[in-house]
């Protein structure tokens, strides 16, 4: 009798995950009398932060002196390489098809591109270019601790390497190479199509939301989150600003 509560017990609980899983899948459709949310990302008290790093091995391909890391840009007031996006969003607009697969590409000894984007379970392509060992490490950010998502030598020039990326609870991912310290790199990883990374004046723009209540969040990969609340009425504008 214990023996069949137990499998019952089990049989329940993998029910119960996988419901919860099915209603977590986005839904694409068309969107009729969508709106738009706008705002601005501050720096607030955040400050800039700059690293320096002194490039100490494979000069003829990384280069030589300092290599200049900016963690935290800041440009008159507004905060940089942020990217705000809406939560839990059950359905709505279509992905865009670049999102499927993000590449990443190693040149001199540097990530290309510094933010880049993609999906949730889609690929990520890490490509050497250098005649140089790379180590690619990528590690899921969630809150103050981070969690190793890939980490794969690529040895030789042309070497490339792909995975399906699948986070867990984290909005993005950090990029290192254990063979270069000074290599850095953020992947902003998206579970639904409402997000927009800011511009040179910390301004964003989301288009084509269903009207509804959203809680809204700002994503930067070195501060962390911000979250916020905004309601979309059918064809109107909200605004929100956020600041560090």
């Amino acid at each position: 009798m214990r023996k069949i509560m137990q499998f019952a017990i089990v049989t329940l609980g993998v029910v119960a995950l996988s419901g919860t899983a099915q209603a977590a899948k986005y839904k694409e459709g068309d969107v009729a009398d969508g709106g738009t949310i706008t705002g601005k990302v501050l720096a607030g008290s955040a400050k800039p932060n700059i690293r320096k790093y002194t490039i100490s091995k494979d000069t003829d391909v990384c280069g030589s002196g300092e290599r200049i890391v900016p963690m935290v840009q800041i440009k008159d007031g507004a905060l940089l390489n942020a990217v705000v996006y809406l939560e839990k969003v059950k359905e709505g607009k279509a992905f865009p098809a670049g999102l499927t697969k993000n590449t990443l590409d190693q040149k001199k000894c540097t990530f290309e591109p510094y933010l880049s984007f993609m999906r949730n379970k889609g690929e990520l392509e890490a490509v050497n270019s250098d005649t140089v060992l790379h180590n690619i490490h990528a590690y899921e950010l969630i809150g103050r601790a981070r969690r190793t998502v890939l980490n794969v030598s690529q040895p030789e020039k042309g070497s490339i390497v792909t995975k399906k990326i699948k986070l867990r609870k984290g909005s993005g991912m950090k990029i290192e190479c254990d063979a270069h310290d000074f290599m850095h790199a953020f992947v902003f990883v998206a579970r639904n199509p409402y997000f927009a990374q800011v511009n040179d004046k910390g301004e964003f723009e989301i288009k084509d939301v269903p009207p509804g209540k959203y809680k809204i969040r700002v994503w930067h990969g070195f501060l962390g989150e911000k979250k916020g609340k905004v309601e979309v009425t059918a064809g109107g504008s909200a605004k929100i600003d956020f600041s560090y």
